[in-house]
C-alpha cells in the first residue's frame, strides 16, 4: 500500500511537473519578454478571480465522494442530479467572475479588459463542471493515469502556447491567458465523451431539489474551508493591492512563487493519492494504517522540499532572467518549506471528511486564512511586501497542526500523530535551508549527498513499520 501511495503521488504530482520541467527551460527564453508589470497584472487577476473560485462548485465534490463510497451501488443518481445543477450554476457564477474581473482589473490592462473577461469565462459557459466531475471520478476509482497524462498533455501545450503567445507574438500578460483558455477548454473537452457517453454520467437537470438541498447542507460549510486556500495562497496580492504596493512589487512577489506553486501542486496531487486510500482504511477501521501513510508522506515532503530549497539561489538565477526577479530566493524557500504543512494538515481532516464533521473543518482553515490577510494587512505598510512570506508561512503551520489540539477532532483519530515533534523538525529544517542556500556550492553538494544517504538508508529502516 505504502509503494502504491507514492506510485499514486508520482503520477498525480510529477504528472504537473512534464510540463513544469518543460516551463524551465522555456522560462528564460519567455523572461526576457515579460516585465514585472506582467508578472504583476498576472498575479492581481489571478489573486481576485481565485477570491471567488470557490463558488464554482459550493463544495459538492465532497458529496461526490461521500456518495461514491457510501452508496457504490446507487451513486451515479445522486451525481448525475449534482452535475445539472452544477451545470446550470456555472453560468451563474460566469456571471459574477465577470463582474469581478471588469471592476478590479489594474489600469496597466484596461485596454484589453472586455477580451480577459471573455477568456476567464469561456471554459465555464462550454463545459461547466465536466472537470471536477471526470476528475473525481477517475481519483475514486483510483485510476491515476486517465488524470497523470491529461495534465500531462494539456500542461506541455500550455507550455508551447505561452512560448508562441509570448515570445512570437509578443503579447505579454495576454499569452498567459490564451494559452489558459485554449488548454482549459480542450482539457474538459477531454472529459465529456468519457464521462456522458461511456459512463453514463450525462446531467440530469430536472434534479430533485430535495437531493440538492440535503447536500448543500453538507458541502456549504466546506465552502469557508475550501475558501482557505485562497485566503493562504492568494489573497496576499490583494492585500498589497489595496494598499498601494506597486504592481512590479506584486510581480517580484509573484516570481518568489516560481518553485513554491510546484510544491503547492504537489500536495494536492498527494491528497489526490492518499485521500483514497485513508478512506479505504477508515472504513475498514484501520486508523493506524492512514497515519502511518501520512508518516511517510510527511517524510518525503521534508526531503524534498528542504534539496530545492538549499539549491534555490541556483534555480533563480537559471529560471528567472528578469533583472531583480532572481533576487527572490530567499522569499521562495519561507514559501516552499511552508508547503510541508500538508501532510499533517490531511492527516487531521480526511477523517473529518469520512465521518462528514465539515462544521469543524471549515472552523480549523477559515481562521488559518483569516490569520494571514489580518497578519498581511497590519504588517505589509510597515514592513513591505516581503513580509508576507512569513505570514504565509506562519498561517500555514497553524492551519496543518491545530487540529490535533482541538478536543472534538482529536475524538475522531484515535492514534497519535505526534504533531509538535513534525512541527519543530519543519521549522529546524526551514532555519537551515535558509542560511545554507548561501553556503558554497561544494559544501551544499556535500550537504545533498548526506541528506540523500541518511534519506535512502531511514526510508529502507521505517518501510516495514510504515506498512504495518
Amino acid at each position: 500500500m505504502f509503494k502504491k501511495l507514492f506510485s499514486h503521488t508520482v503520477i498525480y504530482g510529477f504528472a504537473p511537473q512534464i510540463p513544469k520541467v518543460a516551463q524551465l527551460f522555456i522560462l528564460p527564453v519567455i523572461t526576457r519578454d515579460l516585465t514585472e508589470v506582467d508578472f504583476g497584472v498576472a498575479g492581481i487577476l489571478t489573486a481576485y478571480t481565485s477570491s471567488i473560485a470557490v463558488l464554482a462548485f459550493l463544495g459538492l465534490r465532497v458529496i461526490l465522494v461521500n456518495t461514491f463510497y457510501k452508496s457504490p451501488n446507487h451513486y451515479k443518481w445522486a451525481w448525475r442530479q449534482i452535475y445539472g445543477f452544477l451545470t446550470l450554476w456555472n453560468f451563474v457564477y460566469a456571471l459574477l467572475l465577470g463582474f469581478l474581473i471588469y471592476w478590479i482589473i489594474p489600469e496597466e490592462a484596461h485596454d484589453n479588459r472586455w477580451l480577459i473577461m471573455l477568456l476567464n469565462v469561456a471554459p465555464l459557459v462550454l463545459f461547466g463542471p465536466i472537470g471536477i466531475i471526470g476528475t473525481t471520478y477517475f481519483q475514486l476509482k483510483q485510476k491515476p493515469l486517465q488524470i497523470g497524462l491529461r495534465t500531462a498533455l494539456f500542461g506541455i501545450l500550455t507550455v508551447f502556447l505561452n512560448l508562441y503567445f509570448i515570445s512570437f507574438l509578443k503579447l505579454g500578460y495576454m499569452g498567459w491567458f490564451w494559452s489558459n483558455l485554449i488548454a482549459t477548454v480542450l482539457s474538459n473537452a477531454s472529459y465529456y465523451y468519457p464521462i456522458n457517453f461511456k459512463l453514463g454520467l450525462n446531467p440530469i437537470f430536472n434534479f430533485k431539489w430535495r437531493l440538492i438541498k440535503q447536500s448543500l447542507k453538507v458541502s456549504l460549510p466546506t465552502v469557508p474551508h475550501f475558501y482557505s486556500s485562497y485566503l493562504l495562497n492568494s489573497s496576499d496580492k490583494v492585500v498589497m493591492d489595496l494598499f498601494g504596493v506597486g504592481v512590479d512589487k506584486i510581480g517580484k512577489y509573484n516570481a518568489a512563487y516560481t518553485v513554491g506553486n510546484i510544491f503547492q501542486q504537489l500536495g494536492m496531487a498527494a491528497g489526490y493519492a492518499i485521500g483514497p486510500m485513508m478512506m479505504q482504511k477508515f472504513r475498514e477501521g484501520k486508523d493506524l494504517v492512514a497515519r502511518n501513510l501520512i508518516f511517510g508522506l510527511q517524510f518525503a515532503f521534508f526531503v524534498l522540499t528542504f534539496l530545492v530549497s538549499i539549491w534555490l539561489k541556483e534555480l533563480f538565477s537559471f529560471l528567472l532572467k528578469s533583472p531583480g526577479l532572481d533576487e527572490m530566493y530567499s522569499l521562495g524557500i519561507i514559501i516552499i518549506m511552508g508547503y510541508n504543512y500538508r501532510p499533517m494538515y490531511m492527516g487531521s481532516s480526511n477523517k473529518l471528511f469520512f465521518v462528514e464533521k465539515t462544521n469543524i473543518i471549515w472552523k480549523v482553515t477559515f481562521v488559518a486564512g483569516l490569520i494571514n490577510v489580518i497578519f498581511n494587512s497590519v504588517f505589509i505598510p510597515y514592513y513591505g511586501f516581503e513580509v508576507a512570506a512569513y505570514t504565509t508561512f506562519i498561517s500555514l503551520m497553524f492551519m496543518g497542526y491545530i487540529g490535533f489540539l482541538i478536543p472534538s477532532v482529536k475524538a475522531e483519530n484515535p492514534v497519535n500523530y505526534h504533531p509538535f515533534k513534525w512541527l519543530v523538525l519543519t521549522f529546524v529544517l526551514t532555519f537551515g535551508a535558509y542560511f545554507i542556500v548561501d553556503f558554497p556550492l561544494q559544501i551544499k553538494i556535500v550537504i545533498t549527498l548526506v541528506v540523500i544517504g541518511v534519506s535512502i538508508i531511514s526510508g529502507f529502516m521505517f518501510k516495514k513499520r510504515f506498512e504495518q
